[in-house]
């Protein structure tokens, strides 16, 4: 049986297939994240990364990072590298990037999104405003230019320069439509805006899913708790996350210390978390809190809980049927035992009466 709780939440300071046959369908390229060990978003047939300056190893910066001010202008190169022996052509463009609403993997917009964002403020290189062919083993540089609008809020921005092989690699069904799979790679882009930084976190919406065995404490009962995260801030975070259950009278039931989630979360993203529970309580009332703060941010922290009864209900619901059952069956007999006798045969003593001699 399967329960789902919804939480109270405390915190302090600081996201359709196309209908045509062979529509495209363009596959988000998830990245590492910036904490990870540097390396170039690749695929193992291109790969996309800042152009290095000469002389330098061909990765040596895995993002771009930059900063300006409102109102200025930033210049890079973008490199495609064409590992494959045969010749590739892409279509390259700037976009915003998102946090996936499920896990929160960073994720750049597809080519059929316009980007209203940091995407929007990028001009790439005239080369750009075709396709952009790579031969085997070689590579592409085009450069670009970052225009910060002079209204652009402070803070981080982040989007993504995208390399889309043209090719259709292959066919997937969507209903009953054929949809062609084209891949995508591309690399981080990361603006910020000079001026106040106000870094902003909330938990949301615990919730806790129970499923109970038949027969209680004979097998063990599992629980998910699921939370969401929200950056309601103006700066990218690395968010940590800790779980703590207690029982009645205060008994600790679960705690896991907060750790980080190899999460890169965007400001006014907002992800879905799920943490599982193997080994839940089968009789017992259960808070549940989920607390949150962030790597760069050791101030910054947030908290939500939600408390459930945790019950056997199976095995109550068959009692109650047993017990009814019972109760059932006790009334019928008593009825059965308490019921009058229905009337007999007359017996009358009495003589008969003699009618009168005439």
């Amino acid at each position: 049986m399967r329960s789902r709780l919804r939480s109270r939440t405390r915190t302090r300071s600081g996201a359709s297939a196309r209908g045509p046959l062979l529509a495209l369908l363009l596959l988000v390229a998830a990245l590492l994240a910036p904490a990870a060990p540097a390396a170039a978003a690749d695929n193992g047939t291109w790969a996309v990364f800042p152009t290095p300056a000469a002389g330098a190893a061909m990765t040596d910066r895995a993002y771009f990072f930059h900063q300006g001010a409102a109102g200025s202008t930033v210049t890079d190169s973008v490199t495609i590298l064409n590992s494959s022996d045969r010749e590739l052509a892409f279509r390259v463009f700037a976009t915003d990037a998102v946090n996936t609403p499920a896990g929160g993997a960073f994720a750049l917009l597809p080519v059929e999104r316009k980007p209203v964002g940091v995407g929007a403020w990028t001009a790439l290189g005239p080369q750009a405003a075709s396709t952009v062919t790579v031969p085997p083993k070689g590579r592409a540089d085009i450069p670009f230019t970052v225009r910060v609008p002079a209204d652009a809020a402070p803070g981080d921005h982040v989007g993504g320069i995208v390399a889309l092989n043209t090719a259709v690699e292959g066919i997937r069904q969507e209903g009953k439509v054929q949809v062609g799979v084209k891949r995508q790679v591309g690399a981080r882009l990361y603006v910020r805006v000079p001026g106040p930084l106000a870094p902003g976190l909330s938990v949301e919406d615990v919730e806790v899913s129970r499923s109970t065995p038949l027969l209680p404490w004979i097998g063990t009962a599992r629980a998910t708790v699921t939370y969401a995260l929200v950056n309601r801030g103006n700066v990218v975070l690395e968010p940590k996350t800790g779980v703590r259950a207690e029982g009645l009278f205060g008994r600790t039931v679960l705690d896991r210390p907060a750790r980080e989630k190899k999460v890169v979360l965007l400001p006014g993203q907002r992800i879905e978390l799920t943490e599982p529970w193997p080994d839940a309580p089968q009789l017992d009332r259960v808070t549940v809190r989920v607390s949150a703060t962030a790597t760069a941010y050791p101030d910054l922290a947030a908290q939500s809980e939600t408390a459930f009864l945790a019950v056997p209900w199976p095995a109550v619901g068959a009692l109650l049927l047993l017990a009814a059952a019972a109760l059932a069956a006790l009334a019928l007999r008593r009825r059965r035992t308490t019921a009058p006798s229905g009337p007999g045969p007359d017996h009358d003593d009495a003589a008969p009466a003699l009618s009168p001699a005439r």
